[in-house]
């Protein structure tokens, strides 16, 4: 069953009843429904209508999980460039600055790999950092990226240069950081890491201010 589709038909203010008639389904499998979509974070409130009758706010998107910030969370917590997410996920556990790396990354976003810069200057745990961006076939980007880094965020901390060496043998599926985006200003980072970079010179200059 693709629960975010059913929340997609029901989204906003529903009863047991609407559901019914929504779905064509009978009372048992409405019921049913609202515990699924609960437990998987797309009824984002309860309350009650006339009558008594429970009303079940439903969104076809997760609600964040109150406790654990997820990447969008963590970026705008540590960047000088905001993101805004156009959707809502559930946070099961906590993320670390690592996996965020690799996370906006993985994501080809532009803004968001922007703005993820600034999080390299957090960075615990430089082998952990290699081993989930090799995993996720983006070792290079990440060399790349913590160079490009180096240039305009404060206060950067030195990679391991044994983390470096390790990150330039590893493979990656594409050259393009971003889709098809490569511009003419990080030549010497390019050829060092064999990808390519998307952010020009003015692209950067927000981490100078």
């Amino acid at each position: 069953m693709n629960w975010q589709k059913v929340a997609k038909k029901l989204e906003g203010f529903q009863t047991v009843e609407s559901i019914e008639k929504t779905l064509r389904v009978k009372r048992a499998t409405a019921i049913n429904y609202v515990y699924e979509m609960r437990k998987r974070g797309f009824v984002h409130g309860e309350s009650r209508g006339r009558k008594g009758k429970r009303l079940y706010e439903i969104r076809p998107y997760r609600k964040i999980s109150a406790g654990y910030p997820g990447l969008y969370e963590i970026i705008n917590a540590n960047s000088p460039i905001k993101v805004v997410r156009s959707y809502k996920t559930i946070v099961y556990r906590k993320m670390s600055i690592e996996e965020a790396i690799v996370k906006a990354i993985e994501t080809k976003n532009f803004r968001l790999i922007l703005a993820s810069l600034a999080l390299f200057k957090k960075v615990r745990n430089w082998y952990r950092l290699y081993k989930l961006s090799k995993g996720a076939c983006v070792g290079r980007k990440v060399g790349a990226l913590y160079d490009i880094s180096r240039k305009y965020v404060r206060k950067m901390k030195r990679m391991d240069k044994r983390v470096e060496n390790l990150l330039k043998e590893t493979k990656v599926k594409s050259k393009y950081i971003v889709p098809r985006l490569r511009t003419e200003d990080f030549k010497e980072i390019e050829k060092k890491w064999n990808v390519y970079i998307p952010f020009n010179k003015e692209d950067l200059e927000r981490y100078k201010e």
